[in-house]
This record gives C-alpha cells, structure tokens and sequence, in this order.
C-alpha cells in the first residue's frame, strides 16, 4: 500500500500560497485581469500557473517562525507591493484613455452622457467608454498581456522574496504614474479639443455679431456635429498616441521587473 509523506505538505502549502500572491496582486490592478467579469478562481488559477514555476528557479527562504509572525507579514506585505507596482503600470494607458474620454465629452457637452464600463464596474462618459474599449483592444493587439506575465515571471529573478522595500529607482516611477497619466491623457484629447475650441471661438464671434441669435439652439448641435466627425477623423492619431503610451507603460513594467 502506497502512503503519502505529510512531513512537507505546510510548507508545499505555504510556497504556492507565497507564489500566489505577487502575480495575484497585480492582476488586480491591472486592466483585463482586474475586470470583474473575470472569476476569481480563473486569476488564482493563472496566479499559480505563472508564480509557482517563477518561485521554483529563484532562491526563497520561508520565515524559519512560519508566514503568521513579523518576518512572515513583512514576505507577504512586500509581495503585495511589488505585484500591485507592476500591474499599475498597466493602468496607466486605460487611465489616460479615461480622462481623454471625459475631456473630450465635456467639450462636446456629453458629460451627461455616462455608462457602465464593464472592466471597472464605474459610470464613465460614452467617449471615454469608447476609448477605453479600444486601450484595450489595443493591449491584447501588441500582446500586453503576455508581457505582463513575462514581467511577472521575471522580476522573481530581480526582486527576490522577502526583499521588502523597493529601490529609489522603482519609487521614483510610481511617483511619476500620475503625472505620466494625465499627460497621456491630454496628448490624446488634444486634436479634438483644439478644434472643439476653435468651433466656440467662432460661436462666440457670431453670438458678438448677432445677439439676438439664439446660440445654445445653433452652438450645442453644431459643436456635437463638428465633434463627432473630428472625432471620426482624429481616431487613428488618437489610436497612435494610445499605443505610445502602452509602449511607455510597457517599459516602466518591465523597469519595476528589473529588465
């Protein structure tokens, strides 16, 4: 009769559990994986698949008092915070496609017009809906998913488990995601933006040459009308300045892998 060896199973418990937790923490925070249409057991289940082999080629040592003490919440702590790096430079580029998306629709006069997104589960404008299908169509195009996993599956080699805290290098990105995002997100706004601005400065010439014109019944379906085809027409140009900025985020990921 065949027995099973009990001795290692913690620990074997243990290594897959601390194998989960990078990968899984940046699926949260990045785009597709973090949708809430995807199920939770599908990203334990891709967690593991691209953590476990990763942890197995790089040198760990567990906790010699178990992950339930002060050196096991440190391990843990600094897993969580070098996933949710790497997954939020991903971000970046649906971000600024979002705050492209709701400039452009209050210029327009559509910040009325919102809807679910699925990926967040939040009310964004329709234009800024938009812009965020096509980031994200534009990610699976250039293949971002499976540098995400590579990003994962290498940073093990260039950040160890247990090193906590992360380099000045590596805080210096992070504190330049915010601003990287907003102008992301004005570069891809501004083709129609300017010309928008252009329509109400001629609105506002022909409302000084006839007052007595009503210019919100002629200004609001012009500026829609001008908006919409600018829109049209500025789509490829906006498409390429959203591929730029997934190309950026894509090194700063691959910056925070150590690579």
């Amino acid at each position: 009769m065949t027995t099973f060896p009990f001795t290692n199973v913690e620990a074997m418990l243990q290594l897959a559990m601390i194998a989960m937790i990078r990968p899984g923490a940046a699926f949260v925070a990045a785009p597709v994986f973090g949708s809430n249409n995807v199920p939770m057991q599908l990203r334990l289940v891709i967690a593991l698949a691209i953590g476990l082999p990763a942890i197995g080629m790089s040198a760990i040592t567990l906790p010699p008092q178990g992950l339930v003490s002060w050196h096991g919440f440190m391990l843990v702590g600094g897993e969580i915070v070098i996933g949710l790096a790497i997954g939020f430079s991903l971000q970046i580029a649906v971000a600024a496609a979002l705050i492209a998306g709701e400039t452009i629709s209050n210029t327009m006069g559509l910040g009325f017009a919102v809807m679910v997104d699925p990926l967040s589960g939040q009310m964004n404008s329709a234009i800024g809906q938009f812009l965020s299908m096509l980031t994200t169509a534009i990610l699976l195009a250039t293949d971002g998913h499976l540098l995400l996993a590579d990003a994962l599956a290498q940073s093990y080699s260039a950040i160890p488990v247990g090193q906590v805290l992360p380099t000045a290098d590596l805080v210096d990105v992070i504190t330049g995601f915010g601003l990287a995002m907003f102008q992301g997100g004005l570069a891809i706004a501004a083709p129609v933006c300017f010309s928008l601005l252009l329509v109400q400065i001629v609105m506002g010439v022909i409302g000084r040459s006839a007052p007595t014109m009503n210019l919100f019944a002629v200004g609001i379906p012009a500026t829609l009308l001008f908006g919409a085809i600018m829109l049209a027409m500025a789509l490829p140009v906006m498409a390429e300045a959203i591929t730029q900025i997934m190309a950026d985020a894509t090194a700063k990921m691959q910056q925070m892998a150590g690579y």
